[in-house]
């Protein structure tokens, strides 16, 4: 599931939710609402999924 992907991602790197919403998808409720059963379109998932591994990719996170 992605928001587990998204919480590891977010306890390594010290990030915000709201942070990490507005830069993965310009939306900084993204995080919350998919805490609360929100079901993100394929082509929303492969952008975090892209978010997420080139921002380990540049700042050498975990």
């Amino acid at each position: 599931m992605l928001i587990r992907k998204i919480e590891v991602f977010l306890r390594h790197t010290e990030m915000k939710p709201t942070r990490f919403g507005r830069l993965a998808t310009k939306d900084p409720r993204f995080v919350l609402d998919l805490r609360n059963g929100r079901e993100p379109r394929p082509d929303t998932e492969k952008k975090v999924e892209h978010f997420m591994n080139k921002y380990r990719e540049n700042t050498h996170a975990y």
